[in-house]
């Protein structure tokens, strides 16, 4: 069976010390945990930055080179993606700061959600010109989008960046279930979103809150990914009981990957198959 896509995602945009005190907030913290994922074994990690003095996210390039940095110094093989978000921001040039990192401080990979979308308590608007200027900018730096798809249309968005060669194959795709206002976490969901897909494309699934166990599993025992860490999901049981760590919640997934026969997909595999610089220096696409 196909080896296992990890996607780390530690810290997110809504997590605070006050919800739970595991999760990394400070440069340190996330590069700290990080390094505990990393050896615990995982593909890639998805990285949020956050103001160092109120812990609420932040754009700038500076904090994110501090964490890219930190993160290098122990695996500089390890496939890093900087969070383009449009839920705190939405000018150009604040969501695309991040991108214009170099040499061993560029991301490999930049998220690029496909629509606007409604969480709980705030939009996030991604307006089809913003999201063709954000893919325009990491095919100049050679940088592969992360595309993040939370319902089917969004998918046929990412077709047509293809069709007009915004974005080039191959394609990685997050499939994120149980936002409120998107595709939730069930079979005809799933199916139907997968379906969807592109044939060749690599392809990892989200559960947010409750859905995170769920999704991840199917995802597992159906040859997928799996995105998994405390930005989706702060609990570590259904009832809400008791708070994960990040490491937790990845050695539950070392757990039920052993029982599928599911080895991880190392960076460095995972690079091969994205045609990506193989790291330790060299980083982003190999071709823009």
């Amino acid at each position: 069976m196909n080896k296992l896509i990890i996607n780390f995602t530690p810290t997110g945009m809504i997590p605070t010390k006050d919800m739970t005190p595991h999760v990394p907030i400070t440069v340190n913290e996330i590069v700290e945990d990080v390094h505990k994922a990393y050896e615990i074994g995982i593909t890639m990690v998805h990285i949020h930055a956050r103001n160092a003095d109120t812990g609420h996210p932040t754009y700038k390039k500076e904090v994110y080179a501090d964490i890219i940095s930190g993160i290098r110094n122990y695996a500089p093989d390890l496939v890093i993606c900087a969070s383009l978000s449009g839920r705190n921001f939405n000018t150009l040039d604040k969501r695309s700061d991040v991108l214009h990192l170099k040499g061993n401080l560029k991301p490999d990979m930049g998220s690029l959600t496909l629509s606007s979308l409604n969480f709980n308590k705030v939009a996030s608007m991604n307006a089809p010109d913003m999201i063709e200027n954000l893919a325009k900018v990491m095919k100049d730096k050679g940088i592969v989008p992360e595309l993040e798809v939370f319902d089917v249309g969004m998918i046929n968005f990412g077709k047509y960046l293809v069709k007009k060669k915004i974005i080039k194959p191959p394609l990685y795709y997050n499939l994120l279930f149980g936002n409120i206002a998107c595709a939730q976490t069930n079979l005809l969901h799933t199916g139907v979103m997968l379906n969807d897909l592109q044939e060749d494309a690599m392809v990892s699934i989200a559960g947010i809150g409750n859905g995170q166990l769920m999704m991840n599993s199917l995802a597992i025992a159906i040859g997928k990914g799996v995105r998994v860490g405390l930005e989706d999901n702060i609990w570590y049981d259904k009832e809400r009981t008791r708070l994960a760590t990040n490491s937790e919640l990845l050695e539950r997934i070392h757990i039920i990957a052993k029982a599928n026969n599911r080895p991880i997909m190392t960076p460095s595999e995972f690079r091969m198959q994205m045609m990506m610089e193989p790291g330790n220096g060299r980083y982003g696409r190999i071709y823009n």
